[in-house]
Protein backbone atom coordinates (compact mmCIF):
# COMPACT_ATOMS: atom_id res chain seq x y z
CA UNK A 1 0.00 0.00 0.00
CA UNK A 2 2.83 2.22 1.03
CA UNK A 3 4.53 1.91 -1.89
CA UNK A 4 1.53 2.04 -4.20
CA UNK A 5 1.38 5.57 -2.37
CA UNK A 6 4.78 6.05 -3.60
CA UNK A 7 3.73 6.13 -6.82
CA UNK A 8 0.67 8.36 -7.16
CA UNK A 9 3.26 10.93 -4.97
CA UNK A 10 5.75 10.59 -7.58
CA UNK A 11 3.30 10.15 -10.51
CA UNK A 12 2.99 14.63 -10.83
CA UNK A 13 6.65 15.09 -10.98
CA UNK A 14 7.34 12.20 -13.18
CA UNK A 15 4.64 13.64 -16.12
CA UNK A 16 5.90 16.73 -15.65
CA UNK A 17 9.61 15.91 -16.41
CA UNK A 18 8.05 13.53 -19.09
CA UNK A 19 6.16 16.42 -21.12
CA UNK A 20 8.78 19.13 -20.26
CA UNK A 21 12.35 17.34 -21.16
CA UNK A 22 11.95 14.21 -22.49
CA UNK A 23 9.64 14.54 -25.14
CA UNK A 24 10.86 17.65 -26.73
CA UNK A 25 14.48 15.91 -26.67
CA UNK A 26 12.93 12.78 -28.53
CA UNK A 27 10.97 15.48 -30.79
CA UNK A 28 14.00 17.31 -31.79
CA UNK A 29 15.49 14.00 -32.41
CA UNK A 30 12.74 12.40 -34.85
CA UNK A 31 13.01 16.14 -36.95
CA UNK A 32 16.78 15.81 -37.16
CA UNK A 33 16.06 13.25 -39.13
CA UNK A 34 13.50 14.35 -41.90
CA UNK A 35 14.01 17.08 -44.46
CA UNK A 36 11.18 19.42 -43.53
CA UNK A 37 11.76 22.97 -45.54
CA UNK A 38 8.19 24.63 -44.52
CA UNK A 39 8.91 27.45 -47.02
CA UNK A 40 9.08 24.82 -49.92
CA UNK A 41 6.72 22.22 -48.77
CA UNK A 42 8.95 19.52 -48.26
CA UNK A 43 8.50 17.51 -45.63
CA UNK A 44 10.29 13.69 -46.01
CA UNK A 45 12.57 11.21 -43.88
CA UNK A 46 16.47 11.22 -45.12
CA UNK A 47 17.46 9.48 -41.87
CA UNK A 48 21.11 10.31 -41.21
CA UNK A 49 22.00 12.62 -44.37
CA UNK A 50 21.63 15.32 -42.23
CA UNK A 51 24.28 14.62 -39.77
CA UNK A 52 26.65 13.51 -42.68
CA UNK A 53 25.98 17.00 -44.42
CA UNK A 54 27.03 18.62 -40.62
CA UNK A 55 30.15 16.75 -40.66
CA UNK A 56 30.89 18.51 -43.54
CA UNK A 57 29.71 22.08 -43.20
CA UNK A 58 32.70 24.32 -42.54
CA UNK A 59 30.20 27.08 -41.16
CA UNK A 60 28.87 24.13 -38.18
CA UNK A 61 33.13 23.59 -37.22
CA UNK A 62 33.53 27.46 -37.28
CA UNK A 63 30.26 28.14 -34.99
CA UNK A 64 31.49 24.77 -32.81
CA UNK A 65 35.35 26.89 -32.68
CA UNK A 66 33.80 29.97 -31.95
CA UNK A 67 31.73 27.99 -28.83
CA UNK A 68 34.77 26.34 -27.50
CA UNK A 69 37.07 29.85 -27.65
CA UNK A 70 34.27 31.46 -25.72
CA UNK A 71 33.44 28.90 -23.01
CA UNK A 72 37.32 27.96 -22.15
CA UNK A 73 38.56 31.70 -22.16
CA UNK A 74 35.34 33.23 -20.17
CA UNK A 75 34.95 30.44 -17.88
CA UNK A 76 38.70 30.67 -16.85
CA UNK A 77 38.27 34.21 -16.24
CA UNK A 78 35.07 33.74 -14.30
CA UNK A 79 36.89 30.76 -11.93
CA UNK A 80 39.91 32.67 -11.64
CA UNK A 81 38.62 36.06 -10.72
CA UNK A 82 35.46 34.36 -8.51
CA UNK A 83 37.77 33.10 -6.31
CA UNK A 84 39.73 36.49 -6.26
CA UNK A 85 36.70 38.00 -5.58
CA UNK A 86 35.57 35.46 -3.11
CA UNK A 87 39.13 35.40 -0.95
CA UNK A 88 38.71 39.67 -0.78
CA UNK A 89 34.99 39.79 0.49
CA UNK A 90 35.23 36.64 2.63
CA UNK A 91 37.77 38.72 4.93
CA UNK A 92 36.61 40.53 7.62
CA UNK A 93 36.33 44.58 7.23
CA UNK A 94 34.33 47.40 7.45
CA UNK A 95 31.32 47.48 4.56
CA UNK A 96 31.59 44.30 3.87
CA UNK A 97 28.23 43.58 3.63
CA UNK A 98 27.67 46.62 1.07
CA UNK A 99 30.68 45.13 -1.23
CA UNK A 100 29.01 41.85 -1.08
CA UNK A 101 25.91 43.38 -2.32
CA UNK A 102 27.70 45.36 -4.48
CA UNK A 103 29.53 42.65 -6.45
CA UNK A 104 26.22 40.44 -6.79
CA UNK A 105 24.57 43.46 -8.89
CA UNK A 106 26.16 41.98 -12.33
CA UNK A 107 24.55 38.93 -12.05
CA UNK A 108 21.19 40.19 -10.88
CA UNK A 109 20.80 42.34 -14.10
CA UNK A 110 18.91 41.00 -16.88
CA UNK A 111 21.20 38.74 -19.57
CA UNK A 112 19.15 41.54 -22.20
CA UNK A 113 19.73 44.72 -20.06
CA UNK A 114 23.40 43.94 -19.75
CA UNK A 115 24.37 43.36 -22.94
CA UNK A 116 22.38 46.41 -24.34
CA UNK A 117 24.48 48.51 -21.78
CA UNK A 118 27.55 46.81 -23.41
CA UNK A 119 26.83 47.60 -26.45
CA UNK A 120 26.61 51.68 -25.85
CA UNK A 121 29.79 51.16 -23.92
CA UNK A 122 31.13 49.45 -27.23
CA UNK A 123 30.01 51.84 -29.47
CA UNK A 124 32.06 53.25 -31.59
CA UNK A 125 31.16 56.71 -31.95
CA UNK A 126 29.77 57.04 -28.41
CA UNK A 127 31.01 54.26 -26.62
CA UNK A 128 32.85 55.56 -23.22
CA UNK A 129 35.16 52.81 -23.86
CA UNK A 130 36.95 54.20 -26.69
CA UNK A 131 36.38 57.77 -24.94
CA UNK A 132 38.24 56.44 -21.84
CA UNK A 133 41.06 54.29 -23.62
CA UNK A 134 41.84 57.66 -25.55
CA UNK A 135 42.04 59.92 -22.49
CA UNK A 136 44.76 57.86 -20.81
CA UNK A 137 46.59 57.65 -24.35
CA UNK A 138 45.77 53.59 -24.29
CA UNK A 139 44.70 54.07 -28.33
CA UNK A 140 44.79 56.77 -30.92
CA UNK A 141 41.93 56.41 -32.79
CA UNK A 142 37.94 54.89 -31.94
CA UNK A 143 37.97 50.90 -32.44
CA UNK A 144 35.28 48.82 -33.84
CA UNK A 145 35.01 46.39 -30.79
CA UNK A 146 31.41 44.52 -32.24
CA UNK A 147 32.51 45.19 -35.90
CA UNK A 148 35.97 43.81 -35.87
CA UNK A 149 36.34 40.03 -36.47
CA UNK A 150 39.62 40.16 -33.97
CA UNK A 151 37.42 42.48 -31.56
CA UNK A 152 34.22 41.28 -31.60
CA UNK A 153 34.39 37.92 -29.88
CA UNK A 154 37.06 39.16 -27.22
CA UNK A 155 34.27 41.68 -26.50
CA UNK A 156 31.32 39.24 -25.56
CA UNK A 157 33.93 37.04 -23.42
CA UNK A 158 34.15 40.26 -21.49
CA UNK A 159 30.64 40.82 -21.48
CA UNK A 160 29.82 37.06 -20.11
CA UNK A 161 32.88 37.74 -17.56
CA UNK A 162 31.33 40.76 -16.04
CA UNK A 163 27.57 39.07 -15.99
CA UNK A 164 28.66 35.72 -14.51
CA UNK A 165 31.89 36.03 -12.17
CA UNK A 166 29.73 37.17 -8.94
CA UNK A 167 27.49 33.66 -9.80
CA UNK A 168 31.14 31.70 -9.70
CA UNK A 169 32.52 33.86 -6.21
CA UNK A 170 29.14 33.12 -4.79
CA UNK A 171 29.31 29.86 -4.71
CA UNK A 172 33.13 29.93 -4.11
CA UNK A 173 32.65 32.00 -0.93
CA UNK A 174 30.38 29.63 0.71
CA UNK A 175 32.80 27.14 0.04
CA UNK A 176 35.21 29.26 1.61
CA UNK A 177 32.79 30.05 4.60
CA UNK A 178 32.83 26.00 5.76
CA UNK A 179 36.08 25.79 5.88
CA UNK A 180 36.71 25.27 9.40
CA UNK A 181 39.01 28.07 11.19
CA UNK A 182 40.96 25.75 13.50
CA UNK A 183 42.52 24.59 10.11
CA UNK A 184 44.32 27.66 9.56
CA UNK A 185 44.93 28.57 12.98
CA UNK A 186 46.75 25.16 13.61
CA UNK A 187 48.84 25.94 10.06
CA UNK A 188 49.72 28.98 12.09
CA UNK A 189 50.74 27.84 14.71
CA UNK A 190 53.20 25.53 12.62
CA UNK A 191 54.73 28.55 11.13
CA UNK A 192 52.65 28.42 7.86
CA UNK A 193 52.45 31.44 5.21
CA UNK A 194 49.24 32.79 4.08
CA UNK A 195 50.29 31.10 0.56
CA UNK A 196 51.10 27.56 2.29
CA UNK A 197 47.70 28.05 4.03
CA UNK A 198 46.15 28.82 0.93
CA UNK A 199 47.78 25.67 -1.19
CA UNK A 200 47.88 22.92 1.31
CA UNK A 201 43.82 24.23 3.15
CA UNK A 202 42.06 26.51 1.21
CA UNK A 203 42.38 24.96 -2.54
CA UNK A 204 42.17 21.27 -1.21
CA UNK A 205 38.69 22.27 0.73
CA UNK A 206 37.61 24.65 -2.49
CA UNK A 207 38.17 21.52 -5.07
CA UNK A 208 34.65 20.32 -5.28
CA UNK A 209 33.35 23.95 -5.41
CA UNK A 210 35.60 24.56 -8.02
CA UNK A 211 34.37 21.83 -10.12
CA UNK A 212 30.91 22.36 -9.82
CA UNK A 213 31.35 25.89 -10.86
CA UNK A 214 33.35 24.84 -14.20
CA UNK A 215 30.53 22.60 -14.23
CA UNK A 216 27.50 24.89 -14.15
CA UNK A 217 29.23 27.66 -16.10
CA UNK A 218 30.68 25.88 -18.69
CA UNK A 219 26.85 24.44 -19.56
CA UNK A 220 26.06 27.46 -20.01
CA UNK A 221 28.91 28.93 -21.42
CA UNK A 222 28.49 25.97 -24.05
CA UNK A 223 24.77 26.94 -24.51
CA UNK A 224 25.49 30.90 -25.16
CA UNK A 225 23.02 32.51 -27.20
CA UNK A 226 20.99 35.86 -25.73
CA UNK A 227 24.38 38.37 -25.23
CA UNK A 228 25.94 37.00 -28.21
CA UNK A 229 23.09 37.38 -30.05
CA UNK A 230 21.75 41.16 -28.87
CA UNK A 231 25.77 42.55 -29.22
CA UNK A 232 26.61 40.89 -32.77
CA UNK A 233 24.02 38.73 -34.05
CA UNK A 234 26.68 36.56 -34.56
CA UNK A 235 28.99 38.71 -36.82
CA UNK A 236 30.62 40.22 -38.03
CA UNK A 237 31.32 37.52 -40.96
CA UNK A 238 30.40 34.84 -38.66
CA UNK A 239 32.95 35.45 -35.70
CA UNK A 240 31.37 35.32 -33.02
CA UNK A 241 28.88 32.69 -34.38
CA UNK A 242 28.27 30.28 -31.56
CA UNK A 243 26.36 26.70 -32.04
CA UNK A 244 23.08 27.96 -30.49
CA UNK A 245 22.85 30.72 -32.67
CA UNK A 246 23.60 28.96 -35.89
CA UNK A 247 21.07 26.80 -34.84
CA UNK A 248 18.70 29.54 -34.61
CA UNK A 249 19.22 30.85 -37.74
CA UNK A 250 18.66 27.58 -39.47
CA UNK A 251 15.85 26.92 -37.73
CA UNK A 252 14.03 30.58 -37.44
CA UNK A 253 15.13 32.30 -40.63
CA UNK A 254 15.67 29.94 -43.60
CA UNK A 255 13.03 27.77 -42.06
CA UNK A 256 15.19 24.17 -42.33
CA UNK A 257 13.83 22.49 -39.55
CA UNK A 258 15.56 19.43 -40.20
CA UNK A 259 19.33 20.58 -40.41
CA UNK A 260 18.33 23.39 -37.40
CA UNK A 261 16.88 20.12 -35.34
CA UNK A 262 20.25 18.06 -36.54
CA UNK A 263 22.78 21.35 -35.06
CA UNK A 264 20.39 21.42 -31.78
CA UNK A 265 20.82 18.11 -31.32
CA UNK A 266 24.74 18.22 -31.66
CA UNK A 267 24.68 21.04 -29.00
CA UNK A 268 23.02 18.32 -26.76
CA UNK A 269 25.54 15.36 -27.03
CA UNK A 270 28.43 18.23 -26.41
CA UNK A 271 26.67 19.03 -23.25
CA UNK A 272 26.07 16.05 -21.80
CA UNK A 273 29.61 14.96 -22.66
CA UNK A 274 30.77 17.69 -21.15
CA UNK A 275 28.48 16.71 -18.26
CA UNK A 276 29.76 13.17 -17.99
CA UNK A 277 33.12 14.29 -17.56
CA UNK A 278 32.53 16.29 -14.68
CA UNK A 279 30.33 14.13 -13.33
CA UNK A 280 33.32 11.74 -13.58
CA UNK A 281 36.01 13.80 -11.98
CA UNK A 282 33.91 14.62 -9.30
CA UNK A 283 33.32 11.44 -8.49
CA UNK A 284 36.62 10.84 -8.46
CA UNK A 285 37.73 13.66 -6.26
CA UNK A 286 34.87 13.41 -4.05
CA UNK A 287 32.12 15.91 -4.56
CA UNK A 288 30.36 17.61 -1.47
CA UNK A 289 27.64 15.24 -1.21
CA UNK A 290 29.67 12.20 -0.56
CA UNK A 291 31.50 14.23 1.58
Amino acid sequence: MEKRLGYWLIAPAAITILLVAIYPIISVYILSLTERLLSLGIDRFIWLQNYQKLLTDPRFWNAFTNTCIFTGVSVSLELLLGLAIALFINRPFSLRGIIRAAVLLPWAIPTVVSAKMWAWIFNTDLGILNYALQSFGIISSNLNWLGEPTLALGSAIIVDVWKTTPFAALLLLAGLQIIPDDLYKAASVDGASNWQKFWHITLPHLKPIMLIVLLFRTLDAFRIFDSIYILTGGGPANSTETLSIYAYKILFQTLDFGYGSTIAVSVFIFVVLISLIYIFVLRKQGSLLNE
